[in-house]
């Protein structure tokens, strides 16, 4: 059985989540919420509350025991990016793009 829980529209570049997602991908979720407790990146808390969600919603709805599930799958993917746009000199204007991401954790309980 696999639970799933995502966070969408979180206002961080994928970019930015992408080496977080790495670091826990795998791990058991205990280890990656200390992995991720201990990182001064400011994304972490984002990435740490979705592994949460997807734990507490495993023991909620479906029983699983929360110190045996397992991150299987976690990935950050692309979202809605706003356009904004910069005065520049003589009158030129540059684009920015505020980027957003959707975090999406699977997790299952590990045999053992």
């Amino acid at each position: 059985m696999e639970v799933r829980a995502v966070a969408k529209d979180t206002g961080i570049s994928p970019r930015k989540v992408r080496p977080l997602v790495d670091m826990v991908r795998g791990k058991k979720v205990d280890e990656a919420l200390a992995i991720l407790r201990f990182t001064p990146i400011p994304a972490a808390k984002v990435v740490a509350k979705v592994v949460k969600s997807a734990a507490a919603s495993a023991d909620n709805n479906f029983q699983m025991s929360p110190s045996d599930l397992k991150i299987v799958k976690i990935f950050a993917d692309e979202a809605r990016t706003l356009k904004r746009f910069r005065p520049r000199a003589r009158g030129r204007a540059s684009s920015i793009h505020k980027r957003s991401s959707h975090i999406t954790v699977i997790v299952t309980e590990q045999e053992g």
